[in-house]
C-alpha cells in the first residue's frame, strides 16, 4: 500500500472550514493511487533536472518548480529552500512522488483551501506518470479571489507549464543482451532490432560483432527467440540482471 499524506488550510480565497472531509480525501487518494496498479516491474517516467514554469490568474503569480528527488527529506528541503527564496510569497504550496514499487505520496494546500491546490499539483504529477519528483508552486496573491475552482486550474495548469520546461525521460524495467554473432548474422540481428524498437547502446568489432542492446522485460523471450532463429542458434546471448533503465531517445 502507498504511503502518503495531505495537508490542508484554509487561505485568502475561502473562509476557514473545519476539516470534516480528511478521511473522505485521504481514501479517494488512496484509490486514485491503487488504480495507477504500480507493481515495481511497469514504467514510469523522471525529470532530469529542475525546472521552472510561471502562470499568472487575474494578477496572482503561480511559479512552478519542478525537482528530481530521492528521498522525502530531499523533498522537503526544496520545499524549504523555496521558502526561503520566495520569503515574501503568499503560499509555497507542494506535491511529491518517490520512487519505488509503492511510492511514497504527499501534499500539501500550505494554507489555501482544502483541496485546491496540493491534490490538484499531484494528479498532474500522477497523470504524468512521475516518480522521485517534488513539485513547489509559489503564489504571490494579486488581490482578486479566485475561489475554488479557479484556484484548482490555477495550481493544475503551474504545475503543467513547470513539466512544459522539464527534461523528461522514461524508465523501463528491462535486460541488457550482450549478443555475440559473426558477421554473417550482423545483418540479420540489425533489422531484428530495429522491427522490435530496441536501441543498439554498443557495437564491437573484433573476429566476431557484439551488440549490446536494452531490452523492455515484456520484450525479453521474444527478442531472445527472434536473435536465435535468425542466427540458426550461433549466437551467444549474455545477459545482465534485470533492473530499471532509462529508455534510449529514438
Amino acid at each position: 500500500m502507498q504511503s502518503y499524506g495531505i495537508l490542508n488550510g484554509a487561505g485568502a480565497d475561502m473562509e476557514p472550514v473545519p476539516d470534516t472531509n480528511h478521511f473522505r480525501v485521504f481514501t479517494e487518494m488512496r484509490a486514485h493511487m491503487d488504480s495507477l496498479k504500480v507493481t515495481g516491474k511497469e514504467p514510469f517516467r523522471i525529470v532530469l533536472e529542475e525546472a521552472q514554469g510561471e502562470i499568472e490568474e487575474k494578477k496572482s503569480r503561480f511559479i512552478a518548480t519542478i525537482r528530481p528527488i530521492e528521498t522525502e527529506e530531499e523533498a522537503l528541503q526544496v520545499v524549504e529552500q523555496l521558502k526561503k527564496k520566495y520569503w515574501d510569497a503568499r503560499h509555497n504550496c507542494y506535491a511529491y512522488i518517490l520512487q519505488g514499487a509503492n511510492p511514497v505520496v504527499r501534499c500539501s494546500d500550505d494554507g489555501e483551501p482544502q483541496g485546491t491546490a496540493g491534490r490538484p499539483m499531484l494528479e498532474v504529477l500522477t497523470g504524468a506518470n512521475l516518480q522521485g519528483v517534488v513539485a513547489v508552486v509559489t503564489r504571490y496573491f494579486g488581490g482578486t479571489l479566485l475561489g475554488t475552482g479557479g484556484l484548482v486550474r490555477a495550481y493544475t495548469a503551474a504545475v503543467q507549464e513547470g513539466l512544459a520546461h522539464a527534461s523528461i525521460r522514461t524508465m523501463r524495467y528491462g535486460v541488457v543482451l550482450h549478443v555475440e554473432t559473426d558477421y554473417m548474422g550482423l545483418g540479420k540481428l540489425q533489422y531484428l532490432f530495429g522491427q522490435q524498437g530496441i536501441p543498439i547502446l554498443d557495437s564491437a568489432y573484433t573476429d566476431v560483432v557484439t551488440l549490446t542492446v536494452q531490452v523492455p522485460m515484456e520484450k525479453r523471450e521474444t527478442v531472445i527467440h527472434g536473435v536465435t532463429e535468425a542466427t540458426a542458434g550461433k549466437a551467444v546471448i549474455r545477459e545482465e540482471d534485470p533492473a530499471y533503465y532509462q529508455e534510449a531517445q529514438k
